[in-house]
């Protein structure tokens, strides 16, 4: 299983990396305490720097700020003039890492259960059956192995509505229901099959119509043109979105070229470019106000039109919703070993320099052949985005500081943020809970979605931002 051997190269290479810190540099002797027990607060190396080995960029950010970043390092100006140069442990080590995959769960729980007590008075009053025949043709081309008018249909229909609309909350319970659907069809029941492929990896892509978030964080940081992001993050999304579609119709041998799914894929696009040219009109505050508007009010729609149907076909609908509730903790509960596993890993990995050193070795080959090292600066962004939310947020966040939120690199490191995924959080989370231990080619196919996001994501940075 591919997972596996990741997981696997993931703690080796760590380990191998940090006993090599641990040898040869003097700065990381405490790197195994930091690793195990380490928290994101704690000071891997510090060292002092005088003023004029410290670049024009720094004393610029120390002018308006307390702290400055510089490259992976970030600088302080001391009362008595001196200058710390200082880095904090990329995140928790892996004690604390354990304790916040339980925590993260514990914490799905509420709005899973919120979630699936909703889709099951769905389910009772026909609503899924409804959803699934008006999607039927389309779905019925892609998921050639799902009966045309089967729950799953539904499911799916609801997770890609709510990943679209940018509801982070709705969409895990709706992904969630799908895998445990599409499992009921499932004759290997360890093994992942072709339509559960094929929806995690279109899941995974991460097709969202407004970053909100993003645009919101680029508020924070004072950006001039917060929204500039809007539309190069859109496309960069669809293309990974596209790519994912592509990629695993030729590993399943389906035809792309049938009428229904030129049609439905015509008619998302043109979709997309009527919103953009809406969106494009609006201000940073009419765009917050209006994505806001949108996603909770599809929320509310969502829950009103459930419980409209549940009354008209008169079934129990609290009782309804406590049943499906149950459903809900149960799922959350069972995710507990395959996140504590995952985010380990990744602790490891990125704790012990490991992703750094990979990280530094692209910088070195992209100054060796004199590409445009404004692309290095943004990377990290994408690179994390598939191990780390939280840590491409971060680097993010440290771009635009670094560089300007309104550089070619800050606003790059935003459009790559948008247009990844979470790729191994999803896997753990949606193969753990349905249990499949074997998930075939889903994780390399999502990467090669989420490069080809990235690398429509330079284009599009050239396009809009400039040379």
């Amino acid at each position: 299983m591919i997972l596996s051997r990741i997981w696997t190269a993931f703690i080796l290479i760590a380990l191998l990396a940090a006993l090599g810190l641990y040898l040869f540099s003097a700065e990381h002797k405490k790197i195994f305490s930091l690793l195990v027990t380490g928290k994101d607060t704690d000071t891997l190396v510090v060292r002092s720097a005088d003023s004029a080995s410290l670049p024009l960029s720094v004393h610029q950010q120390l002018a308006l700020k307390k702290t400055a970043v510089w490259d992976k390092y970030k600088v302080a100006r001391t009362e008595n003039g001196e200058y710390r140069i200082f880095r904090l442990l990329p995140t928790n080590g892996i004690f604390e890492t354990a304790r916040f995959a339980v925590t993260l769960s514990l914490n799905l729980i509420g709005i899973m259960a919120l979630f699936m007590g909703f889709m099951n008075i769905a389910e009772k009053a026909g609503g899924i059956r409804l959803l699934a025949r008006i999607i039927g043709p389309f779905f019925s081309r892609i998921f050639p192995d799902v009966p045309r008018n089967h729950p799953a249909m539904g499911h799916m229909m609801m997770n890609f509505s709510a990943n679209l609309l940018g509801l982070d909350n709705a969409a895990t319970p709706f992904g969630i229901k799908a895998m445990e659907s599409l499992q009921e069809l499932n004759p290997d029941k360890t093994k992942a099959s072709n339509p559960q492929l094929m929806f995690l990896c279109l899941h995974a892509s991460g097709l969202t119509l407004i970053p909100t978030v993003i645009i919101a964080d680029r508020v924070i940081m004072k950006s001039q043109y917060s929204t500039s992001i809007f539309i190069p993050t859109l496309i960069a999304t669809f293309a990974a979105t596209m790519a994912a579609l592509i990629l695993v119709s030729v590993r399943q041998r389906i035809n792309l070229f049938q009428p229904v799914i030129m049609f439905w894929i015509f008619g998302i696009t043109l979709v997309i470019a009527l919103l953009i040219g809406y969106v494009n009109r609006l201000g940073s505050d009419e765009l917050q106000l209006f994505s806001n508007n949108l996603s909770n009010g599809i929320i509310l729609l969502i829950f009103f039109l459930i419980v409209a149907g549940g009354v008209y076909k008169r079934i129990n609908i609290f009782d309804a919703f406590i049943e499906g509730a149950k459903g809900g903790f149960e799922t959350a509960v069972r995710i507990i070993p395959y996140l504590v596993g995952l985010l380990v890993a990744i602790s490891l990995f990125r704790n012990s320099g490991a992703f750094d050193f990979i990280l530094d070795g692209i910088k070195s080959i992209f100054h060796l052949f004199q590409a445009d090292t404004r692309i290095a600066d943004a990377l990290p962004t994408a690179l994390l985005k598939p191990l780390s939310g939280s840590g491409a947020r971060a680097m993010m966040l440290d771009t635009l500081n670094a560089h300007g939120a309104d550089s070619f690199a800050g606003n790059l490191a935003s459009v790559f943020r948008g247009s990844a995924d979470t790729t191994f959080y999803i896997v753990a989370v949606y193969f753990g809970a349905v249990g499949i231990r074997n998930s075939r080619y889903a994780v390399p196919v999502m990467l090669l979605a989420d490069l080809a996001g990235v690398i429509t994501a330079i284009i599009m940075a050239y396009i809009f931002f400039g040379a």
